[in-house]
């Protein structure tokens, strides 16, 4: 499992420096290499997001005792695509800003307060952006919280079982224990009962044979 993590890792760390290096040149260039530029910005940014979420499956399926550390980096590695996006949202700006000039001829300053209004709704997103993140986090965190939560009912519940068990047992070797001495309280009072008519034929033999002596003298 944390094999695959890694693996993932490296290829996430290895597109995220591409789109670093292409996100650096896209204010400079050409307006028609511009737009290919994003367009291939756009496609690595998808493969991240996508790479991010494997990575994300991967951390759920870590026992609990050992999840920690690969959240923290998983916590990282979204900032780092946070950064990364909020990054390309500027270069795009800057490219707009650049086309619109050559097209409509609009002066500096009207480039500059559009370049700034932009700005501004970019940090807006982003603060956006920020809160539903942690909003993620908490449900991520919640849901961690929940499946320990089961899994600790579910030892409560093996536990529960064992003992039922043990006492079904226990219940079976008392009930076979009582059986066993009733059969041996009857047969203890079976043979007191055949020692008293035991007993009884003895005194009645001798009574006989004394009875017989006493009238043959």
């Amino acid at each position: 499992m944390s094999s695959d993590f890694e693996g993932y890792e490296q290829d996430f760390a290895v597109l995220t420096a591409e789109i670093t290096s292409k996100i650096s040149r896209v204010p400079r260039l050409p307006p028609d290499e511009k737009k290919q530029m994003v367009a291939n910005v756009e496609k690595q940014l998808e493969e991240a997001r996508e790479l991010l979420e494997q990575m994300d499956l991967e951390v759920r399926e870590i026992p609990p005792q050992s999840r920690g550390m690969y959240s923290n980096r998983m916590r990282s590695y979204k900032q780092e695509m946070g950064k990364l996006e909020t990054d390309f949202k500027r270069s795009r700006i800057a490219y707009s800003d650049e086309v619109r000039n050559e097209l409509l001829g609009d002066d500096g300053n009207s480039s500059e307060n559009q370049r700034a209004h932009l700005l501004d709704n970019t940090e807006r997103l982003e603060r956006s952006s920020r809160r539903l993140e942690a909003g993620y986090q908490i449900a991520v965190e919640t849901e961690q919280i929940g499946q320990e939560m089961l899994e600790n009912l579910s030892h409560d519940r093996e536990k529960i079982q064992r003992a039922r068990e043990r006492l079904r047992e226990t219940d079976a070797n008392l009930g076979k224990s009582s059986r066993i001495l009733t059969g041996m309280l009857r047969r203890i009072i079976q043979n007191r009962i055949l020692l008293v008519l035991l007993g009884i034929i003895v005194v009645v033999t001798i009574l006989t044979a004394v009875t017989f002596f006493v009238r043959g003298h």
